[in-house]
């Protein structure tokens, strides 16, 4: 049976099953780092990063000893329509030639109204700021081999002026074509090394 638990008695579960002080890797096979933004204010166009890297320790005994990074590539951004994603590469937006990589960096973790949130430093346009991701945590399960393996689903939102993602057009009555708002969505897999 498949569990969501909240992150400490994930970890505490996992802990059962011979895990201390562990690392865990990214199965970028089954996990997606996407987004959503309001386009024209009336539908949302969504879209995901293809390449990235992201890994955490945690010490069940220890929350202070959690770590968790991620590396993006920015030139991997996937809507669907190549015009668009060419647009998004460009220094309009994410400016890939300057900027090939979007990083995480975690600093602590606190409890939220639903539970655990992580802390971190969020780099995109090589400007830094701090954000919560509040995180669930699927599992564990043992995966094929007897390898442990966790999902972690999280959710939030930026405002992508402040990381200098600033292009937009007015329409004739005086509304954005992207709003500034911008929603992270990622659902991962990460395996014990």
């Amino acid at each position: 049976m498949i569990r969501k638990l909240p992150f400490v008695a994930a970890a505490l579960f996992v802990l059962g099953h011979g895990a201390f002080a562990a690392e865990y890797k990214v199965d970028t096979a089954h996990t997606n780092v996407g987004f959503r933004v309001a386009h024209l204010v009336v539908a949302k166009t969504t879209g995901s990063f293809n390449e990235f890297d992201a890994s955490f320790t945690y010490d069940p005994e220890d929350m202070g000893s959690f770590s968790l990074t991620a590396t993006i590539q920015t030139a991997s951004i996937d809507t669907n329509v190549q015009q668009r994603d060419n647009h998004l590469r460009s220094s309009d937006f994410l400016d890939v030639a300057n900027h090939p990589t979007i990083t995480f960096a975690s600093t602590g973790l606190k409890m939220g109204e639903d539970g655990i949130v992580v802390v971190g430093d969020l780099t995109i346009r090589g400007v830094t700021k701090e954000i919560e991701l509040p995180i669930t945590i699927v599992g564990p399960v043992t995966g094929p081999g007897g390898a442990i393996v966790v999902g972690v689903e999280g959710r939030t939102e930026i405002d992508r002026h402040d990381f200098g993602v600033s292009w937009n057009n007015r329409l004739d009555n005086g509304g954005l074509i992207v709003s500034a708002e911008v929603r992270i969505e990622i659902d991962a897999e990460f395996v014990q090394q």
